[in-house]
């Protein structure tokens, strides 16, 4: 953290924290939502806790082990994405050092150095560690701070378990006149708090996300109890 701007990260493994931090708030968001808008769906069609505690449970294991695995999955393809483009410069670097020399230089100079300035940083920067330096300034990655698919794939994992717990007590624990709007209550309140947090994280207008997120799942509650209850009065379910 820098003294002179204490709230602004820096430092190794700032790609790592904010990428467990991303999965952490997707995964709790998904399994609010998924697993909200199913238990509210099927105490829409019947007062017996069974069949929702039945639901709950299994989307919450299935929908845990789901987010784990997309996140795994993505998060290893962007590692390796991230790897062959290090080879690939790394390569570039042993066999053309003159031209990424000049390439480095007017990369410099494109944001806003001059001629000079620019090729003397780039000099000693590539004196000092010429692959860091093209990676930073030409990708943007560091090779000492990859994203870890197994921080996403556990993080996700794991919030999304706690997030799915909410909706599943929600409407677990008060009588069935009431767990209806508790569970709508509770949802939306942890749906607000984790779009504040989730726009915190990335620097953006948490009202808006908030607003975002609470219309988006006040929906999709409103429409799952809607066809659970049609379902339940018709005689289907």
């Amino acid at each position: 953290m820098s003294d002179t701007h204490p709230n602004e990260p820096h430092g190794a493994g700032l790609g790592q924290r904010l990428n467990w931090l991303r999965a952490g708030v997707l995964g709790a968001n998904d399994g609010i939502v998924s697993v909200a808008s199913l238990v509210v769906g099927v105490a829409g069609a019947t007062t017996d806790n069974a069949p929702v505690l039945l639901a709950g449970i299994a989307g919450l294991v299935g929908g845990a082990i789901s987010m784990a695995l997309g996140e795994y999955v993505s998060v290893s393809s962007q590692r390796d994405s991230e790897r062959a483009l290090i080879e690939k410069e790394r390569e570039e670097l042993e066999t053309l050092p003159e031209g990424e020399l000049d390439e480095l230089t007017e990369l410099y100079r494109q944001r806003g150095l001059s001629e000079d300035t620019a090729r003397r940083v780039a000099v000693e920067l590539t004196e000092h560690d010429a692959l860091a330096a093209h990676l930073e300034v030409e990708l943007g990655i560091d090779q000492d701070d990859l994203v870890n698919p197994w921080h996403a794939a556990i993080s996700s994992a794991i919030s999304f378990t706690i997030g799915a717990l909410l909706p599943l007590l929600a409407i677990l624990l008060p009588p069935v006149e009431w767990r209806i709007p508790v569970t709508f209550v509770a949802v939306l309140v942890a749906l607000a708090a984790t779009g504040a947090i989730s726009a915190g994280i990335g620097g953006a207008s948490r009202l808006r996300a908030s607003i975002r997120l609470v219309v988006g799942g006040a929906l999709a509650l409103a429409v799952t109890w809607a066809i659970g209850t049609l379902l339940g009065t018709s005689g289907v379910a």
